[in-house]
Parts: C-alpha cells; sequence; structure tokens
C-alpha cells in the first residue's frame, strides 16, 4: 500500500504574516529601492506570486508595512505616553524592536514610500501628539515634535553619528521627553 502524499495546509494569514515581517526587515535594512519582491518572498519562505495575491504591488506592501508598526503603537499606547514608546522602541537595540522608523529613513528618496509614511505615520502622530497641548499652534507644534524624532532616527540609525549613535537610550530619552514636555504643555 502507499501512503498518500501529504498537502501542506495553507494558510493566508501565516502566509501574509510571513510577507509583512519579511518586508519589514528588508526595507529596514536595505530601504524601498534596495528591497526586492523575490529577496521579499524569498526571506519568507513563499512564492513571490503571494505577495502580489496578497498585496497587489510592493509599494502597497511597504505602506501596510509602515501602517502596521504605526496604528498598532497609537492603538496600545495612550497619547501621553506615544513620544516616549515611539522614541524607545527606535533606540533600543535590534532585537525585537520595531524598524518602521528605519524603514522610512531608508527609503526617503522613494516618491510613493514618502507618501505613504506621509499619510500613515507623519499625520496619525501629529494627531494623537497635538492633543497634548491646548496651544493655538498645536499642530505645529506636533509636526515639530514629530520631525525632531524623525531627525533623531537619522542622525543614530542612518548617518551613525556619534555621540548620539551610541548614547545611552535612558540618557536620549530623558533629554527629548524634558524638552518635549515644555512644547505641548498645557496652558491652564
Amino acid at each position: 500500500m502507499t501512503e498518500e502524499p501529504q498537502v501542506r495546509k495553507r494558510d493566508a494569514a501565516a502566509t501574509r504574516a510571513a510577507l509583512l515581517d519579511a518586508a519589514a526587515a528588508l526595507f529596514a535594512e536595505r530601504g524601498f529601492d534596495r528591497t526586492t519582491v523575490r529577496d521579499i518572498a524569498k526571506l519568507a519562505g513563499v512564492n513571490q506570486a503571494l505577495l502580489f495575491r496578497y498585496f497587489g504591488s510592493k509599494d502597497a506592501l511597504f505602506e501596510e508595512v509602515l501602517a502596521r508598526g504605526g496604528r498598532e503603537q497609537i492603538a496600545t499606547t495612550p497619547p501621553d505616553e506615544l513620544l516616549g514608546t515611539a522614541l524607545r522602541s527606535m533606540l533600543e537595540s535590534d532585537t525585537g524592536r520595531d524598524r518602521t522608523l528605519d524603514a522610512y529613513l531608508r527609503s526617503t528618496g522613494h516618491d510613493s514610500a514618502a507618501g505613504a509614511v506621509r499619510r500613515q505615520l507623519g499625520e496619525e502622530y501629529a494627531k494623537v501628539l497635538a492633543t497634548l497641548t491646548d496651544a493655538d499652534d498645536a499642530d505645529l507644534r506636533a509636526d515639530l515634535i514629530l520631525a525632531w524624532l524623525l531627525g533623531i532616527g537619522l542622525v543614530r540609525e542612518i548617518t551613525g553619528k556619534e555621540p548620539l549613535a551610541s548614547a545611552d537610550p535612558d540618557d536620549v530619552c530623558r533629554l527629548v521627553l524634558g524638552a518635549a514636555r515644555t512644547l505641548l504643555e498645557r496652558s491652564g
């Protein structure tokens, strides 16, 4: 008697998650332009046709990678802790940290990628940060904080400029959050 060949169970959710995880890692390491669909599929352990089935395009996958990290952080973090959480996740060692900001910073030259970031990360984070102050220029203050966060990521992760590149995360958080409290303080 011959055995029936075992058919691997299809799991669309697991495949989709594997593609998102692989894309997030590669976009953070290489940026949008230097990451290929083939490399994403290979790292995820799937056929590259599945990337197009689940996401439609590399651009759409990139946008979802950025949105996933940002939306989860916004949804699970109280507004008054959002800046500290985002800053801390950016500063922590590579192991297990959210690398959404790295993916953004390494992909700033790509027009679609930049548009996705402005929509997904910029607007949503700034909207939450603006709620922390009652100043008339709350939106500007929130954008300044967001620009500072992106600048810290750029200098630390992309250019590797010292002393910020090797600074202790606790020291960076203490200094940045202290200054941010002044910018986002309430008048009453």
